[in-house]
């Protein structure tokens, strides 16, 4: 495989495959300096749940890592080109940053975004981050690893990246969600499978009907088809 250079530091990243959605591997490029990740073009949502946890896993293994800050200006890896900073809302309620590529070849976001992303971490209300801030005073952002003040800003001014904490029963939810949902993905692949065996047997009965009528056989194809349907229909319950 080609290698690919980090998009803020240039050091090559490390593969990761990881199981894709209906069949075959997402390979994923990992900078572990930098504590960020490459997607090529809709790599993020074709992973599989258990993918995610997976990475999640691999993320927590290299939590203690020391962490490179991004630099102000971070290129694609593919074609060289800046890449766009992007803010968006993931489906479980928070906000996460991210650099993406105008030509379309993939965007780069750093570990704990990708978390926020999968909803395994919370954003502070502003409350919360009022009582931290009377605490430590400043913490490490999540999206670039600048330093910020909390007393005076509720974001990074740098990456406008809002403030958050890997919350445990975030996480716990997380995780119970992609257990679920990964059960759901495996059982519809074995319901699946049962679908095109039925359909397979029943070309087959179809096929010996047609040649047992051309030799007045016994026509027992139905049989066979029923059979096979109310086998899956046991196995699916």
């Amino acid at each position: 495989m080609t290698p690919v250079p980090c998009p803020s530091c240039g050091q090559t990243m490390a593969k990761r495959r990881l199981p894709r959605n209906l069949h075959g591997e997402v390979v994923l490029d990992l900078c572990f300096h930098c504590h960020g990740v490459w997607f090529d073009e809709f790599e993020s949502v074709q992973i599989t749940p258990g993918g995610v946890i997976e990475l999640f896993r691999l993320i927590h293994e290299h939590r203690d890592a020391p962490r490179l800050p991004l630099r102000d200006a971070l290129a694609c890896p593919r074609c060289n080109d800046r890449l766009l900073h992007g803010l968006d809302r993931s489906k479980h309620g928070g906000q996460f940053n991210y650099h993406r590529c105008l030509q379309k070849h993939g965007r780069f976001t750093t570990f704990a975004q990708l978390m926020i992303e999968k909803g395994f971490v919370r954003q502070l209300t502003v409350s919360e981050i009022d009582q931290l801030a009377a605490r430590v005073g400043s913490v490490r952002c999540t999206g670039c690893g600048a330093p910020v003040d909390i007393r005076r800003d509720h974001a990074c001014p740098h990456c406008r990246a809002p403030i958050a904490i890997l919350d445990p029963a975030a996480v716990e939810r997380a995780l119970a969600r992609l257990d679920q949902a990964e059960n759901e993905r495996s059982r519809r692949d074995v319901e699946l499978l049962g679908d095109a065996i039925v359909i397979r047997e029943r070309e087959k009965a179809r096929f010996a009907r047609e040649q047992r009528q051309q030799f007045n056989q016994l026509d027992v194809g139905d049989l066979i088809v029923s059979g096979v349907d109310l086998l899956w229909q046991v196995l699916r319950r």
